[in-house]
C-alpha cells in the first residue's frame, strides 16, 4: 500500500509490502529507496521494530489528525496526508480502517483468551495473554472494533509473528 505522509513537516512517498508468509516483515520504499523492516507488536501502542538490521522500541501516540512516534529519545510528528486511509474514532482517537491481525509478539504460548468472537472491543482491550519466558503477556488490541476471527486458543502454542485474531 503507498501512502504519502508528512514526518515532521517533510512530504514522503511511503510505500509497504507484506509478504503474507511472514506478517512481521515488510518491504518499504520511502522516496524509492528500499528498506527491509521488521515490526511486532510488544503491547498496546508499542512496538519492537528492525529496519535495516538496527533495533528500535517505538512508542505510538494517536491525536487527532496525526501520530506521535517516539523512539531513543526522539519524538517524530507523523501524517497521513492521504485521509482515505484514516477515521475519526471515540474521543477524537484516530485508528486504522478495515481488518487489522492481531499477532504474537514473540513465541509462546496462549494461556487464556479474554475475548469470543463478534465482541465488541476497545482500542487496546486485551484479547490474549500469552505466556513466554515464565512471564504473561496480554495481548491488547490495535482498534476499537469487533472480533472477527479467533485463530488461537488456550493452551496453544504460538510463534512470533502468528496471527491470532482478526480485528473489524
Amino acid at each position: 500500500m503507498k501512502y504519502d505522509v508528512l514526518i515532521d513537516g517533510a512530504r514522503r512517498s511511503v510505500e509497504l509490502t507484506r509478504p503474507a508468509d511472514e506478517p512481521s516483515r515488510l518491504t518499504t520504499m520511502i522516496d524509492g529507496r528500499r528498506v527491509e523492516a521488521d515490526a511486532v507488536q510488544i503491547s498496546p501502542g508499542v512496538y519492537s521494530i528492525l529496519l535495516d538490521g538496527r533495533s528500535f522500541e517505538v512508542h505510538v501516540e494517536a491525536a487527532t489528525d496525526h501520530l506521535l512516534l517516539h523512539t531513543a529519545g526522539h519524538e517524530f510528528r507523523v501524517e497521513i496526508v492521504d485521509p482515505r486511509f484514516w477515521r475519526r474514532g471515540r474521543g477524537g482517537r484516530i485508528g486504522l480502517e478495515g481488518r487489522q491481525q492481531v499477532s504474537a509478539p514473540m513465541a509462546g504460548k496462549v494461556v487464556r483468551v479474554l475475548v469470543a468472537p463478534g465482541q465488541h472491543v476497545e482500542a487496546g482491550q486485551g484479547l490474549f495473554v500469552v505466556e513466554a519466558m515464565k512471564m504473561q503477556n496480554e495481548i491488547g488490541s490495535p482498534k476499537t472494533g469487533t472480533v472477527e476471527r479467533l485463530l488461537a486458543e488456550e493452551g496453544q502454542p504460538v510463534e512470533a509473528g502468528e496471527v491470532l485474531a482478526v480485528v473489524a
